[in-house]
């Protein structure tokens, strides 16, 4: 089975859906974020027992914490959950062939445990409307919750559903504030924009939701948040050297929770590494050269050789341009009509590059070319 997961910043990621609900209520739907590169299974992250709210914030329950003051706390013992799978025959067509994206669970107490795992059960259901009602994708959430959990786990569930819709709803109009149109190539402007996009969804967020659903919903994303906003306000600094400002981002970095920590060495040491193989790419003295060196690097030799295979290729391409130039040059003096000289061209670039994918090449390669 497969995961539906979508991975990009969702806090600064584009409003792709909204729907109206019961009572005329509006909610949207935003795709996965980076968080779910670093949350594989969101029964694992540590959690502890969280208060009740007000009667505004009904959500109750164990709620496990993605923060890093909340890493040594411990992971409440599930004793029920939702199922994993709809089977061979879900009730939307994008649903089919794929897991549930996380689960509500509930713990001995019969408890709801919140966790990341609860936002993306909301999001797998919430993200079919279009193809089937929103009363559809709602009962759906309802169903499975009650005929799952303990019925106090369940109505917790429901409860912190209608706070996520409420949420979406206020996100909506929140987002829809537009630019300022003279503005908006200018990198201050754009650096102010994101910061009050960023402060006006977290202010959002602790206003609709207690601490700890907060915290478990949103906070590995604001964490990268934050630390994205400080990188971009680092490199527009007049002030920095690049060694201070490398320092500064180092620094940053290492204030994220563990797992995006991971996360981000891991994104940095492969671009470091795409980086050394392009370089070597570009500096070889030969397609067969580049493969060596690529599997010196550790390349597969498989890869190496599709490397190869490519730059030979290229290589051949070239040659090939550089000949089908100089031939379309001596027909640019032969002083033909331009009809004429139009189908010889053509005629030209047929002979030189009867492959079709050199021939794209060509045509490309034409379109950022000077005319010899």
């Amino acid at each position: 089975m497969r995961h539906r997961h979508v991975k990009y910043r969702r806090w600064l990621a584009a409003i792709v859906l909204s729907a109206t609900v019961a009572g005329g209520a509006m909610w949207l739907y935003s795709p996965g974020d980076i968080t779910r590169a670093v949350t594989a299974d969101s029964d694992a992250p540590s959690a502890q027992p969280a208060a009740r709210d007000s009667a505004r914030k009904p959500q109750g329950g164990s709620t496990a914490q993605t923060g890093p003051e909340h890493q040594t706390t411990a992971t409440p013992a599930i004793t029920a959950r939702t199922p994993t799978t709809l089977g061979p025959d879900p009730f939307a067509a994008s649903l089919e062939g794929t897991d549930i994206d996380g689960a509500l669970k509930a713990d001995a107490s019969g408890r709801l445990i919140v966790d990341l795992g609860t936002r993306d059960f909301f999001d797998y259901f919430l993200s079919t409307v279009g193809e089937v009602s929103p009363d559809e994708a709602l009962e759906r959430i309802r169903t499975l919750a009650f005929a799952s959990l303990p019925r106090e786990a369940a109505e917790q569930a429901m409860a912190l559903l209608d706070q996520y819709l409420d949420y979406k709803q206020q996100a909506l109009a929140m987002q829809a504030t537009p630019l300022d149109p003279t503005l908006r190539k200018d990198p201050a402007y754009q650096q102010q924009m994101l910061e009050k996009a960023f402060t006006d969804l977290k202010q959002l967020r602790q206003a609709v939701f207690s601490p700890d659903a907060h915290q478990a919903f949103f906070g590995m994303e604001e964490a990268y948040g934050e630390y994205t906003l400080e990188t971009l306000a680092i490199a527009r600094r007049t002030d920095l050297s690049d060694s201070a400002k490398t320092a500064l981002i180092d620094w940053h970095r290492n204030q994220l929770p563990e797992p995006l920590l991971q996360t981000e060495r891991r994104l940095l040491e492969s671009n470091e590494e795409n980086r050394q193989r392009m370089e070597i790419m570009k500096t070889a003295d030969s397609p067969e050269s580049a493969g060596q060196k690529l599997m010196d690097q550790g390349m597969s030799p498989d890869a190496a050789a599709s490397v190869t295979s490519y730059l030979q290729e290229r290589e051949d391409f070239d040659a090939r341009y550089r000949q089908y130039r100089e031939a379309l040059a001596r027909l640019r003096e032969s002083g033909l009509a331009d009809g004429d000289e139009a189908a010889q061209q053509a005629r030209l670039l047929d002979q030189y590059f009867p492959d079709n994918k050199q021939h794209t090449w060509a045509r490309l390669k034409m379109l950022g070319s000077n005319p010899p």
